[in-house]
């Protein structure tokens, strides 16, 4: 992917670029054992294979700043996992938690075959049911190794599936791509067929997105309800200010595809659930949203590497090598110390957190600021509105705007010019501050 590099302000300090890694431990460590123990983890990533199958060029973990997939070992190893669940329980057990959600991911964690799987599945399962805790297990996955096979294991402990998906044929095939250049929508066509079948029905976690302004909104949105899944996640792809998203940081284009999407979706009936329009709603209402990618609750999550790292959320993978690094292993540590880094890292939050142009504007408390790593660059830290500011800003408001509609009985109709004009007025001051 061809990243286009804005220039830094002058006066600003420098900003990383593609090569150059920062001189000093980024982005300042601190030591845990000073800190009061922050908010417990409810959620654990587990990168249960740290390679992948297939060569997407928009991927964040192999295709931007960070490297450190290079120096860590392929598979977890047993030991690896078997400390791990020791962790989590112990976490668990501490702050009474009765329920969590287990992620394994990679890479492609599928890549691990079916005997790891199913030995981590097998062990957390009865070691958190001997301290009052039960787990969500999902598996997130390309799709093009699952087969009836593995998926006898994951029904055996009951392990849903995440698959990604980026819409039709043509959308698909665009980017998620094998090494030699062979597309992947029929593997995940495959796959889906798989756990459309009686014995697996229900399976089905849902399908993520990435997306892609080549592909449009409304047949994207067509082709993925198609398959009836019981959620869809829309991600936009990673970016920064020093290394913008493919299409730039410029007049909206993803909030007005975002807002598209939502059409197609809001007058079909919402007949699945969307996480990020979903979010964008409830927050709306008074909710909390429910997404790390809009609204101002944090995420309590956590990311474990194959080499029994902790390690921070990894979007920041978009951000500069070593950025989602924290110092701290299963070995040592126990998750106490990750959350009261968290906790030493970014004492503030909500809307403390974001910058003064953030602040105050008027739906900052819908979308949030965004992404963290999303507001990174200009030699300012993370001290900025999102690169996706003016997306978010169409999306919310174009939302917000579809709500009132259907609360004054007017009929719905498509997103239109003039409505997203509507909503980018909302930040057309603060944007003049960054551009």
């Amino acid at each position: 992917m061809r990243m286009r590099v804005i220039d830094v302000v002058p006066g600003q300090a420098p900003t990383f670029d593609s090569a150059t890694a920062p001189v000093e431990p980024w982005p300042g460590r601190a030591d845990p054992d000073d800190a009061s123990v922050g908010r417990p983890f409810d959620q654990f990533v587990v990168k249960i294979h740290g390679r992948c199958n297939l060569a997407c060029d928009y991927c964040y973990v192999y295709e931007m700043r960070d490297s450190g997939w290079r120096d860590r070992p392929r598979v977890m190893a047993a030991e690896v996992a078997d400390r791990l669940i020791a962790r989590i329980v112990e976490h668990v057990d501490r702050h009474r938690l009765g329920r969590v959600r287990v992620i394994l991911h990679g890479g492609e964690p599928l890549l691990a075959g079916p005997e790891p799987i199913e030995r981590f599945a097998a062990a957390i399962r009865h070691r958190l049911a001997a301290v009052g805790a039960t787990a969500q297990l999902v598996v997130q996955s390309n799709g093009v190794l699952l087969d009836a096979a593995l998926l006898d294991v994951l029904a055996r402990y009951d392990i849903r599936v995440g698959l990604s998906l980026d819409g039709d044929r043509v959308a698909q095939d665009r980017h998620r791509r094998r090494a030699d250049g062979r597309g992947t929508h029929a593997d995940v066509a495959r796959a889906l067929a798989l756990l459309e079948l009686p014995r697996h029905r229900g399976r089905l976690e849902g399908l993520l997105c990435t997306v892609d302004l080549a592909n449009e909104p409304r047949a994207t949105c067509a082709a993925l309800l198609a398959h009836r899944p019981p959620m869809i996640d829309f991600l936009l792809p990673h970016g920064t200010w020093d290394h913008p998203p493919p299409s730039g940081c410029g007049d909206g284009p993803y909030g007005r595809w975002l807002a598209a999407a939502f059409d197609h979706w809001w007058d079909a009936g919402r007949p699945v659930r969307v996480r990020l329009f979903d979010a964008v709603l409830d927050l709306w209402a008074g909710g909390a949203g429910g997404s790390e990618a809009v609204g101002l609750a944090a995420a309590d999550a956590v990311v474990i590497e194959t080499d029994g790292t902790y390690q921070r959320t990894d979007s920041l993978r978009a951000v500069a090598d070593g950025a989602t690094a924290t110092g701290l292993d299963v070995w040592r540590h126990p998750l106490d110390a990750a959350s009261a880094l968290r906790a030493l890292e970014q004492p503030t939050g909500g809307l403390d957190a974001l910058c003064g142009i953030c602040r105050s504007c008027p739906v900052v408390r819908v979308c949030g600021g965004g992404l963290r790593a999303h507001r990174h660059g200009r030699g300012k830290g993370f001290d900025n509105p999102s690169v996706y500011c003016r997306d978010l800003a169409i999306l919310v408001g174009h939302v917000r705007f579809r709500m009132a509609e259907r609360l004054s009985g007017r009929r719905a109709s498509a997103v239109d010019g003039a409505r997203v004009g509507e909503a980018r007025e909302v930040v057309v001051g603060r944007s003049a501050a960054f551009d």
